[in-house]
């Protein structure tokens, strides 16, 4: 896309960035796609896609959800790496209108060949990352090429989903999902170690506090970024070996303590930093909990891996979209009523659906409870944010 798709006529608030469009998007999409699982697992519903339930849920939550909050963080990060104007008006129509066909294809797969609802999902992803690839290409920003490669990481997983499905494989437990879980994990712990600390110690300056967390990208985070990196290629390839789950297990300790070094217990005060420092905290204990599980048997594979999943990637995008939606909408950066709301319900929303992996007298009671607790997270985002991010408000400029 040149920049002429950039257009000098004004453009719907809406449309003006592209965390407007895609973070409301996915929000919607994540509420609904709940209510249609819990409709589909209580036998309500018999939803029009050749995928099984369970592989439809994690491909609307893994590919669907994430990919617009991915598409929305990317979409207005890189304006702010690049210092070159954002994506706008049509184009940035385009690209919503490219995310919504794609869920609505899968979602009623059963109705249309194949090959036109993997092209129309997959092309989104494709576009986002050349769209990304581009402006970093031409910024010479190219530390950012990690996030892209990540990006593409995640893209081929849901390349490989789609394949596995059409084989008749159950690709919920498949390559394709392992791949692109993978690739998030790396993504928050990649993103979450540049921010989290800057995000940390601003507030902590601010309040003339001492001990600082450390500045992002020290040696340590490197090795644990390493290791984890080592880990999860090898459970992709052998998720049930247990020298993998003893990497699991080495990569998620080595996580906490740079977690700890973070320095969030100090700033429970504002939960608009504290929730950054809980989102990140996932990322290590499901690592522990899938490295235990394989060892230990404590809980099923699906329950480890929603630590990740509704724990590492549900909490963080949230945090992450609450924070961004405040700043870009000339909102003051402190947590009120409604966005403590969200955070409460999408942590009992995830602690309810591990629990059901391994409290099994009470898992149909869990699983209800965690996705209308889920519901209510995402349907509060919605309703707190509709309003100003489709209509003109005052940019700060804040960096998400």
């Amino acid at each position: 896309m040149s920049d002429s798709s950039i257009s000098a006529s004004p453009v719907s608030p809406l449309f003006s960035v592209g965390l407007r469009p895609f973070f409301l998007g996915g929000a919607l999409w994540a509420a609904m796609a709940m209510i249609l699982w819990l409709a589909a697992l209580s036998g309500h519903v018999d939803l029009p896609t050749t995928l099984d339930p369970v592989s439809w849920h994690s491909h609307a939550f893994l590919f669907g959800y994430l990919g617009a909050s991915i598409s929305g963080f990317l979409l207005t990060a890189v304006p702010n790496w690049t210092g070159r104007p954002p994506l706008q008006g049509g184009a940035l129509i385009g690209l919503f209108v490219l995310w919504g066909a794609g869920r609505l294809l899968v979602l009623t797969s059963s109705w249309w060949p194949v090959a036109l609802v993997a092209g129309v999902d997959l092309a989104v992803g494709v576009a986002i990352a050349g769209l990304v690839t581009r402006e970093i290409c031409i910024a010479r920003n190219w530390r950012n090429l990690v996030i892209v490669a990540m990006l593409l990481v995640m893209i081929v997983g849901n390349a490989v989903f789609h394949a596995e499905a059409a084989r008749g494989d159950y690709p919920a437990q498949g390559y394709g999902v392992r791949i692109a879980l993978a690739a998030a994990v790396l993504m928050i712990a990649v993103i979450g170690g540049r921010i989290l600390p800057v995000f940390t110690r601003n507030w902590m300056t601010q309040r003339a506090m001492v001990e600082l967390p450390p500045a992002p990208m020290q040696r340590f985070d490197v090795i644990a970024l390493a290791a984890l990196l080592i880990a999860l290629v090898a459970w992709v390839l052998h998720p049930d070996a247990v020298w993998v789950a003893f990497l699991l297990v080495l990569s998620g300790l080595l996580h906490l303590v740079r977690l700890w070094r973070w320095k969030g217990h100090r700033t429970l005060a504002e939960p608009l930093v504290t929730i950054l420092h809980i989102a990140y905290a996932f990322i290590p204990l499901g690592a522990l909990l899938v490295g235990l599980g394989t060892l230990t048997h404590i809980s099923t594979a699906a329950a480890a891996q929603h630590l990740w999943m509704a724990g590492g990637i549900g909490v963080m995008t949230l945090a992450v979209m609450t924070r961004a939606s405040l700043g870009h909408t000339g909102r003051s950066l402190t947590a009120g009523r409604a966005i403590n709301f969200i955070y409460l319900c999408i942590l009992i929303s995830v602690f309810s659906r591990v629990l059901a992996g391994i409290w099994f007298e009470y898992t149909e009671m869990l699983q209800y409870l965690s996705g209308i607790s889920w519901i209510l997270a995402f349907a509060g985002f919605f309703a707190a944010f509709a309003g100003p991010l489709t209509t003109s408000s005052r940019e700060t400029g804040s960096k998400v």
